[in-house]
């Protein structure tokens, strides 16, 4: 078993939280919040983009509460700790976390500016535990096989692919993400997971070209990106919280291969993955395995368990992210292509 600390009992806190009671390896021992630390064990539910209606209670006989986080790093029973926390609390509590020993799991966007990652990921090196940034799409399932399908070939060679990623305005937490110098705006917290999915199948891009808007939170709230990919294939994805209410969230993909069209829209519930291929006819192709949040959590147990560290995503994967979003940010305030080293 690993004893996990979660830090931060929001939204994307009790989505963890879940996520690991569906992992017999993962054993929560202690839960912290500044606000949100319910006396009895009993969370409520928090709105977000993934559904959910079941209830979190813990047994608080059994499981450690806090208030400060630096409590919950004292606990020598936590071996792993994971941030759940707005991103301008990133960066503390995650060096804290790696100086006190602990394995850390932070989520996405690792910070705000590459700056600051920067300083993550140097004491992460130096850090006994391990370290990873929560990027769950490489974990999705159907996000997945779109992976191993450009990898293997099983289509021929990919000539095109869009990403999707579309939300009404964020109806939680508000006074962290629509303080756009502090969130990043729809761009850093949203699109981000694309901006990641892309370097993970194309190598880190050669330049970006963007445009985008602001309305909500002063940063950018609506962003459409080209990416200049190394195979030469063309690469586009959009990110938006701008979308009117009765929306929704959705998230889709097409890509376009040699022999094949794959399309992927989780909007059209059982359906949601179909392929294109000549004489064959549409295929809804039906993904086995839990979701991309488990996928990544469970991931990093057994890396712990192994004594290895993670390999599906790293520390560099996670300051690349925020890299090449901070580029896309520069081509929408200038109009302009920006290359990447």
């Amino acid at each position: 078993m690993v004893n996990v600390g979660i830090i931060g009992l929001g939204f994307m806190g009790q989505t963890h939280i879940k996520a690991y009671r569906q992992i017999p390896d993962a054993n929560i021992v202690a839960i912290c919040d500044a606000v949100r630390l319910p006396a009895d064990g009993n969370l409520t539910g928090v709105a977000g983009n993934i559904a959910a209606t079941d209830q979190i209670r813990f047994d608080m006989s059994v499981v450690k509460g806090y208030r400060d986080y630096r409590e919950l790093l004292a606990n020598p029973d936590v071996q792993l700790v994971d941030i759940c926390l707005p991103t301008p609390l990133h960066a503390e509590t995650a060096i804290a976390a790696l100086r006190a020993g602990k394995h850390v799991l932070c989520e996405k966007p690792l910070a705000r500016t590459t700056a600051v990652c920067r300083e993550i990921v140097a004491v992460a090196r130096q850090s006994q535990g391990f370290f990873m940034p929560a990027h769950c799409l490489r974990f999705w399932p159907e996000w997945a096989w779109l992976k191993a399908a450009m990898d293997d070939g099983r289509f021929g060679r990919v000539l095109a692919v869009k990403l999707t990623r579309l939300s009404e305005p964020p109806g939680w937490s508000q006074g962290t993400y629509l303080k756009g110098d502090d969130s990043g705006g729809a761009l850093l917290d949203l699109h981000i997971h694309d901006t990641d999915f892309v370097q993970f199948c194309f190598g880190r891009p050669k330049a970006v070209c963007s445009t985008g808007q602001s309305r909500l939170s002063g940063a950018i709230d609506h962003v459409t990106t080209i990416y200049r990919v190394a195979s030469g294939a063309s690469v586009v994805a959009e990110g938006s919280w701008l979308m009117g209410p009765g929306h929704g969230f959705k998230m889709a993909y097409q890509a376009v291969f040699e022999n094949a069209t794959v399309d992927y829209d989780c909007t059209r519930g059982t359906e949601a993955l179909k392929v294109f291929a000549a004489g064959k006819g549409p295929q809804v192709i039906q993904c086995e395995g839990a979701d991309g949040y488990v996928g990544e959590l469970h991931h990093f147990i057994e890396s712990i368990q192994a004594g290895r560290p993670p390999s599906v995503v790293t520390g560099d994967d996670g300051l690349s992210a925020v890299e090449i979003c901070e580029a896309e940010e520069r081509s929408v305030k200038t109009g302009q292509w920006v290359a990447l080293p």
